[in-house]
């Protein structure tokens, strides 16, 4: 039995994905507050539902904690027995507070992105050796997987993979504000950035150094975009936006 605490954005983003993955929904049940919300959920995706102001047995089961890091202490006190396997998608939350809050065989950090909506996360996992295979295999469900092999990275990858998308929409608001100031339509910016960016995706793997040689003809229009974004300390800032982030996760 699977057992996801919490039915926001994340967590049911992870329901649609075990669904599509044609995961058996019938061992899957759902926990929250909300009976309303809780009710939606089981007509979505077919699966049991459990209030969490009374008792939750977890007993033996797979449990991913999908609430918010504050609600911790409240939701484990409706916690009842030993999990097999707590993976917690609560950010900042340190594998040792899991560890006094509630009790399982083995713990997992998973750090999942806004894309886990369109099943094309980039998840982060850490924890005990034990759970890796099923904790990669559950979060396989909405993109793709990488284990760390500490909190710290994960911590960092936090900063990289799960604010990235909103340093990226900056990028891309950015082109397209370039495009509109030199006489595009914003609907035609709009349209090119997000072809840029799917463009981009089918090519990531590359090292971005091969790709900008690539492009970058000499004394050419890229090498003279390029040149005003050095100019700009582009790339310092975004060194410096990825420290910040990571360094918020140690407070």
């Amino acid at each position: 039995m699977l057992t996801i605490i919490g039915y926001g954005e994340m967590a049911e983003a992870i329901l649609s994905g075990l669904k599509k993955a044609n995961m058996e929904m019938i061992f899957v049940e759902v926990a929250g507050r909300n009976e309303k919300k809780l009710k939606r959920i089981a007509s979505l995706y077919s699966v049991q539902t459990s209030l969490l102001q009374e008792n939750l047995y977890i007993e033996g089961k797979k449990v991913i904690l999908a609430v918010k890091p504050n609600a911790l202490e409240e939701v484990a006190s409706h916690l009842r027995g030993t999990a097999k396997i707590l993976i917690s998608i609560l950010a900042g939350t340190p594998l040792a507070t899991l560890r006094q809050a509630i009790w399982a065989k083995s713990y997992v950090r998973a750090m999942p992105n806004i894309a886990a909506t369109r099943r094309a996360s980039t998840t982060s996992l850490t924890g005990d050796l034990e759970a890796k295979e099923v904790a990669i295999k559950l979060f396989q469900a909405i993109g793709r997987t990488i284990w760390l092999n500490s909190e710290k990275e994960l911590d960092i990858a936090t900063a990289i993979a799960g604010s990235g998308p909103a340093f990226l929409a900056q990028v891309a608001e950015a082109l397209m504000d370039g495009g509109v100031a030199c006489g595009l339509k914003r609907e035609d910016a709009k349209r090119l950035v997000e072809g840029l960016f799917f463009s981009f995706s089918s090519i990531a793997d590359e090292h971005p150094a091969l790709i900008k040689d690539k492009v970058m003809s000499p004394a050419g229009t890229t090498a003279a975009g390029y040149k005003a974004l050095e100019d700009k300390g582009v790339r310092a800032a975004f060194i410096e936006a990825v420290t910040k982030a990571f360094e918020r996760t140690q407070h």
